[in-house]
């Protein structure tokens, strides 16, 4: 090959590549592993069907074809026999919740609200870590942020810097700041509403837990990106980009923009409004018997009182809600393509079969030992499906009904899929937010994983920790 030709680099394949294929793969498994079903009883002190352990035997085969395959998808939001829904109310759950973010961010409100906390620690600059970690964990841990991150690096990162800090510190406090959020994720209606419903369980289940591992984990973090921060305050050498620190230095206080928006009256109500939703969602789930129906509405409602107060006019206001759950339509798509994946096996009827082989391979584990396997299989797993509700749709619905046989609560197996991938994605190179937010702030992958190692460490012997103990406890 000549010099002048330019060599493919190899891409992961997306998100959907990957659930597709697994699609196909689950069908191909329907002509080779055994149909079976195990009897399944209605559970009064659990409000759900549940497996009877011990009652597996094997059915007579339904292998999918390729027909199957491609009404996957489709069946995976609604079952085109009889019209029941299947994915479809936690799909436009996710859109109208995007809407709804996108409202919020037309607004300005969420960047004002930085840009006060950022000039109100002037001369305390220490502290600016801290406070902006906890308004993107806030952000991660009630609506999974994420991607929405990306807009704030060129915001942060010159004024980081200009504190005396690098631009990995930057890019710490954002990424590790909504990560964390997201792994001790609390209503976060892209990992654990939708992981607790596809388990058959209702979000609020091992809410305690996750406040917890969020705490913990939310500590150890900071305090490990501020002892960063300060060896390189002290000295620019302790910086794992000291090679290219003043190159950095030139490169963002160019672009630094000293405007920041107004924190007005307005802004601080849409702020208000904005927690208030997620308050009241948890509360109609607790007290007035909500899911999925009656959240969207709420998110619709908070949509429209939030574009009245701001009077963002007719026309911005739906070009905000629309451009908002555009944003999200991938992830509503996702939710169904991986949902088909569940179809196509309970169809063939190999779901059980699955299960009663696990179930043989657990049967003989202590319940810490199951947890344990669970977070680890899902670590796996989150490296290849990094979208969390595209996992928690694939995974949920078969992990969960092991819990039954190994005498854990569901809501544990939830906790550890949503610690375990949220875990991963701080590191993930499948993950483009991981990606993304290493460009924009010049730190080159290998020494964000060199950065990186150590509170990885940390942050599994906290999880595990956690998790073993919840589930001695039962």
């Amino acid at each position: 090959m000549s010099d002048d030709k330019k060599v493919k680099r190899f891409r992961f394949p997306t998100a959907f590549t990957i659930l597709f294929s697994l699609t196909i793969l689950a069908a191909v498994m329907t002509w080779f592993v055994p149909a079976g079903q195990y009897e399944r009883e209605f559970d009064d002190s659990l409000g759900r069907e549940v497996t009877v352990v011990g009652s597996y035997q094997e059915v007579a085969p339904n292998p999918q074809n390729a027909w199957d395959v491609l009404m996957a998808p489709i069946a995976g939001l609604y079952d085109p026999a009889t019209n029941v829904a299947n994915a479809i109310d936690v799909a436009l759950f996710v859109l109208i919740i995007g809407g709804f973010i996108g409202v919020v961010t037309a607004t300005g409100a969420i960047d004002a609200g930085i840009g006060r906390a950022m000039k109100r620690m002037v001369g305390h600059e220490k502290w600016i870590i801290p406070l902006l970690m906890a308004l993107f964990a806030l952000g991660g841990s009630t609506y999974g942020m994420a991607e929405e991150t990306l807009a704030f690096y060129m915001l942060l990162i010159p004024i980081i810097i200009a504190a005396g800090y690098d631009s990995v510190t930057a890019v710490a406090i954002i990424l590790l700041g909504a990560g964390v959020g997201v792994l001790g994720s609390t209503v976060n209606a892209f990992a654990t509403v939708i992981a607790s419903d596809a388990a058959g369980i209702p979000f609020t289940e091992g809410l305690v837990l996750r406040l917890v591992i969020l705490a913990l984990c939310f500590v150890a973090t900071v305090l490990y990106v501020m002892r960063y921060a300060a060896r390189v305050r002290r000295s620019h050498d302790a910086s794992i980009v000291s090679d290219q620190y003043e190159a950095d230095r030139k490169y963002f206080l160019s672009q630094r923009d000293e405007e920041t928006l107004p924190f007005t009256r307005t802004r601080k109500l849409v702020l208000m409004l904005f927690a208030c939703t997620f308050i009241i969602m948890v509360w109609g789930v607790l007290a007035a018997d909500w899911w999925m129906g009656e959240m969207t509405a709420l998110f619709l409602a908070s949509s429209l009182v939030v574009g009245v107060v701001s009077r963002l006019g007719e026309v911005r206001f739906v070009d905000s809600f629309v451009g908002g759950a555009k944003e999200l339509l991938g992830v509503a798509l996702i939710i169904g393509l991986a949902r088909g994946i569940v179809v196509i096996m309970d169809a063939g009827l190999v779901t059980d079969t699955l299960l009663h082989w696990s179930e043989e391979r657990v049967s003989g584990l202590s319940s810490i030992a199951f947890i344990n396997v669970m977070y680890w299989l899902q670590v796996m797993m989150s490296f290849f499906v990094p979208s969390s509700s595209g996992l928690a749709v694939m995974s949920m619905p078969v992990l969960a009904p092991m819990a039954d046989f190994a005498g854990v609560g569901r809501d544990l197996v939830v906790t550890a899929y949503q610690s375990a991938n949220g875990l991963v994605n701080l590191i993930n190179p499948t993950f483009a937010v991981v990606m993304g937010a290493l460009a924009i702030g010049r730190v080159p992958y290998e020494r964000w994983l060199r950065f990186m190692w150590p509170l990885l460490l940390i942050l599994t012997v906290i999880i595990l920790a956690c998790l073993s103990l919840a589930a001695l406890i039962g």
